[in-house]
């Protein structure tokens, strides 16, 4: 779980965007003014960003390839690296499959790809019906997979991309008030709403969120110590919001973020790994880690 702290000052997030194909007017619709939306909200979120999008038409095999070609060769090590997939997804019993223009494209061929970029972070949110059938192929150390059903099973079009992008753009994701929406923080943010649209309307429902970022094992509705997920997701900043976004923008305060988010991660460390520390190694290294980040967000308010 070390890798989890290691981001340099001046790692940059790539982020790419594909929405596939919706099939029918309402669905296309949807699905692009959400690739869009998310888009606008990613370019203004402070820092060093590169963000491209793909949807409807345009979201081809070869448009898909070239792209990752791009970033494959634009991402660094120490970069961040973050894919999204709005749309309809299939599962055959043995392969997931996004749709796609033209023949579709498969989870074992979309983890191919994310490999190829060297971004040492990754984190892949697919939002997609039977987006659960896609795990086995995606999950790897240090990448962060959220899907939006827990299994391949799970057909029926899904409504967690819209609460996705409802976290990037309400405050209230931002739990810890820090200022920054971690990736755990918006699938906790997109998952609860989720579940509160099938009750409100007392509907069934057909998806079932779920988090893997260990790169091993069953991913889990509910990320915590106990079960051992979520602390990358959790150390993963997906956007800045407020004081956090202008710092980000600011040269001369980028720096100071960059540390204050590292001891951040600290922290969630310390608390993941708690049951197995004496109690007094916990108390001291946690109190060091808090003093080092209100020394930090001092520093930062001036």
């Amino acid at each position: 779980m070390a890798c989890c702290l290691a981001w340099p000052a001046a790692a940059a997030t790539h982020y790419l965007t594909i929405a596939g194909l919706g099939g029918e007017k309402d669905y296309e619709q949807r699905f692009a003014a959400q690739a869009r939306e998310v888009e606008k909200l990613l370019r203004g979120s402070g820092g060093e960003v590169n963000v491209v999008t793909l949807a409807g038409s345009g979201a081809t095999r070869e448009k898909i390839k070239a792209a990752f070609e791009q970033l494959a060769a634009a991402a660094k090590p120490t970069d961040a690296f973050v894919l999204l997939l709005i749309g309809h997804g299939s599962h055959d019993g043995a392969e997931y499959k996004l749709n796609i223009p033209g023949p579709d494209l498969s989870g074992t061929e979309l983890a191919a790809l994310c490999d190829r970029v060297p971004a040492g972070r990754q984190l892949v949110v697919n939002t997609t019906s039977a987006s659960g059938g896609a795990l086995e192929a995606l999950q790897r150390a240090r990448r962060a997979v959220i899907l939006a059903t827990k299994a391949g099973t799970e057909r029926n079009a899904t409504v967690f991309a819209r609460y996705w992008v409802e976290a990037l753009r309400d405050p209230a994701a931002d739990t810890d008030k820090n200022e920054v929406v971690s990736a755990l923080e918006a699938y906790r943010y997109a998952d609860r709403r989720t579940v509160e649209f099938y009750e409100t309307n007392k509907r069934l429902a057909t998806e079932h969120a779920v988090l893997e970022d260990t790169g091993a094992g069953e991913a889990v509705r509910a990320p915590s110590t106990a079960n051992g997920q979520g602390l990358l997701a959790a150390s993963f900043p997906l956007l800045r919001i407020g004081g956090a976004q202008r710092e980000a923008a600011n040269p001369a305060k980028r720096e100071l973020l960059a540390r204050k988010e590292r001891a951040e991660q600290r922290i969630d460390k310390l608390k993941y790994e708690k049951a197995a520390m004496p109690l007094e190694d916990y108390r001291r290294q946690m109190q060091a880690a808090l003093l080092e980040l209100a020394r930090l967000q001092e520093e930062l308010d001036k």
